[in-house]
Order: C-alpha cells, then sequence, then structure tokens
C-alpha cells in the first residue's frame, strides 16, 4: 500500500478496524481487469461488482431452501476481498491458478492479521470457504459471482455496442444450482442479438474469465 501510513493496529481495536477498512479500499479503486483488456470504457470496480454479488446472493439465498441467507451474504462480501492488495487477476494476465491462490491466501493472511480477533478469523474462514467451495452458501455464491459477471457484459453490450460473447462462453455448463442456469438463461435472453447460445444449458466452457 504505497503512499499510506504503517499500520496502527497496535494502538487498539478501533485503530485496528480502520487500517483494516483503509486497506480494503482498494476494492473501490481497482477496476475489473477483464473489462479493462476488452476496451470497456469507464469498467466498473471489483467493489462495484462485489456488492451486486452480495445482492444477488441476498435476494437468490432467501428463495433456496437449505441456504444460510446471512452466511452466503457474507461470503459474497468477502469473496474478491484479497484483490484489496493483489489486484484483480485475470486469465488472460498468464498467472498460473496455483500463484494466483498463492497470492491470495497470503493477501488475505495480511488483511486478517490486521484485523485481528474474531473477527479477522471469520473474515479469512469465509474466504477460504468461497475457495474451496466448501459449502452450499460457497457454491451457490460461485454461481452468483458467474451471473453478475454476465449480466454486466450484457449490460456493456447494451450501452457500448461491444459483443462480448466470451465471457457468456466462459460460464456455458459451469453453473451448479438450478438458480443460477434459470437466472443465466433469462439474462442471456435479453442480450442484444448476437446469436450466442444460453450459457446455462450447454456443455463445458473455457476458464472462467473475470
Amino acid at each position: 500500500m504505497e503512499g499510506r501510513k504503517a499500520p496502527r493496529s497496535a494502538a487498539g481495536g478501533a485503530a485496528r478496524v480502520v487500517d483494516f477498512l483503509e486497506m480494503v479500499r482498494g476494492l473501490k479503486t481497482t477496476p475489473r481487469t477483464g473489462w479493462v483488456h476488452r476496451g470497456v470504457r469507464g469498467p466498473e470496480s471489483v467493489a462495484d461488482h462485489s456488492w451486486r454479488v452480495a445482492l444477488m446472493a441476498l435476494v437468490g439465498a432467501e428463495g433456496t431452501s437449505g441456504l444460510d441467507t446471512a452466511r452466503a451474504v457474507q461470503i459474497a462480501l468477502v469473496h474478491d476481498l484479497a484483490e484489496a492488495i493483489v489486484g484483480d487477476i485475470a486469465p488472460g494476465d498468464a498467472v498460473p491458478a496455483e500463484e494466483k491462490h498463492r497470492r491470495e491466501a497470503a493477501a488475505m493472511e495480511q488483511l486478517g492479521g490486521v484485523l485481528g480477533g474474531c473477527a479477522g478469523e471469520r473474515v479469512r474462514a469465509l474466504w477460504d470457504e468461497y475457495e474451496a467451495g466448501a459449502s452450499p452458501e460457497a457454491r451457490f455464491v460461485k454461481d452468483m459471482d458467474k451471473l453478475e459477471m454476465i449480466l454486466q457484459a450484457r449490460e456493456y453490450e447494451e450501452e457500448q455496442g461491444k459483443d462480448l460473447s466470451e465471457f457468456f462462453d466462459s460460464t456455458r455448463g459451469k453453473f451448479k444450482t438450478e438458480l443460477g442456469s434459470q437466472w443465466a438463461n433469462e439474462i442471456a435472453e435479453r442480450r442484444p442479438s448476437l446469436g450466442s447460445p444460453a450459457p446455462g444449458a450447454a456443455s463445458e466452457g473455457a476458464e472462467t474469465v473475470p
């Protein structure tokens, strides 16, 4: 975090929280890499994306039996938190998946250490749960993450006249929940007439484009 003062975490609980909140501000200023690479004008930030994923998790989990809505929203809020430190690493950035995970895990260790206490442990545990897809809520949020991406792609297609079919292609066949497939089909049906099939009902696609 170049240009910032050193954390004051040793000063007490309030200082830890404010240090943590200042560090995660990076989500507000980091544009989503996939949109930058494709020349989208005024691309959303990672925080923009995470906010709508959290809202989608709230709305979707409320209508899905067997899901803890609060837990799903919490996972959604932290699922991209490491990007405040490491940035938004896209598949096209030539960083192997193992290295990406290593960098992000180290960032979460740093963030959790700054926050400290039960809150720091909770944030890190929720992120680990999401990464591993270790619960129904985590797998549900992974679907919401992909859905938010293709919804944003559809909106950019309509607003900027771009063909962002690759984002739809990258999610095809990868939705793990029935709700995810239903929403994906609805989003695809609302696209401009580009002749792309619905992403929720075909074979496995390429690596998901973030």
